[in-house]
């Protein structure tokens, strides 16, 4: 067993490598006036993801819920070379706005092109206490906004061969203390969308759907809940947003970042005592 178990895992490392190596490449000026959705765009990996595609010539519409921090990265995206970058004040919390977002973002660009799914609920660090309310909310706005966004998103896209770009988790693919109502809709989403790549691609759709699934995160609201509790390093939103960027213009079906995370969903099923240590082994906690 141990002898099957070293030979999945070289194997494993062997498909990571040539996935790597063979990573598809995009041109940046296919995305000069594109017309993109963001959403979640506040701050962190959205606003990033924002202003990378300013640099590149898009044409913007953002949304969140803070209509002051909007303006700010609106306009910043306007001094980077978006094109034109609008903003919308929505929150993901009420259906009718998820309804009615992208929509209105249509109708702001004359149409889309790309649209990344980026927004996420605040919720608590800690094990879980029982709160389903607390859960039903999460589920709205991590997990059916989005479901509510593609329906709307996917008839917009099919005309110009557009990109939907879905942002997700490690979490998402491996369980960890402390984010149970977290990681149960991110775990949501890839079924979800996972399941809708297939009948995209069984349709001949011109529609790509990416998800993107991504480690810890340097954002501001990340490290203010895991201060002190993790021993994992936390990677730089701006690159975290590259990697969105490249997963849709490349249309790949998925994409990890930090890159190492993938041969982590490799090798997961094979050795999950190890698994298991290594999630739990990677917070510091005291009974």
């Amino acid at each position: 067993m141990r002898t099957l178990s070293k030979l999945f895992l070289v194997g494993a490392l062997g498909v990571f490598l040539a996935v790597q190596w063979n990573a598809p490449t995009f041109d940046p000026e296919s995305l000069r006036g594109a017309r993109v959705f963001v959403t979640g765009a506040s701050t962190g990996i959205g606003e990033q993801t924002a202003y990378h595609y300013a640099r590149l010539g898009a044409q913007l519409v953002i949304t969140a819920r803070r209509e002051h921090v909007l303006h700010r990265v609106s306009e910043r995206c306007q001094v980077l070379g978006a094109q034109q970058a609008r903003y919308l004040v929505l929150d993901m919390a009420e259906p009718q706005d998820a309804e009615r977002a992208v929509g209105l973002a249509a109708d702001l660009l004359g149409g889309l092109d790309v649209v990344v799914l980026n927004h996420i609920g605040s919720s608590p660090f800690s094990m879980w206490d029982g709160d389903i309310q607390h859960l039903r909310w999460l589920m709205q706005v991590n997990f059916l906004s989005y479901v509510q966004m593609a329906k709307a998103a996917l008839p917009l896209l099919e005309p110009s061969g557009g990109s939907l770009v879905v942002v997700s988790s490690l979490l998402a693919k491996m369980s960890s203390p402390f984010v149970a109502p977290y990681s149960s809709t991110k775990f949501a989403l890839n079924g979800f969308f996972g399941t809708l790549q297939q009948e995209l691609a069984m349709k001949n759709s011109n529609v790509s759907i990416s998800i993107a699934t991504l480690g810890l995160i340097d954002t501001d609201n990340a490290m203010e809940k895991v201060r002190d509790m993790v021993t994992i390093p936390a990677y730089p939103a701006s690159e975290a947003a590259l990697a969105l960027l490249r997963v849709g213009a490349s249309r790949q079906a998925e994409t990890y970042y930090p890159q190492y995370l993938h041969l982590l969903a490799l090798v997961r099923d094979w050795a999950p005592s190890v698994r298991d240590w290594v999630m739990r082994s990677s917070y510091n906690y005291t009974p």
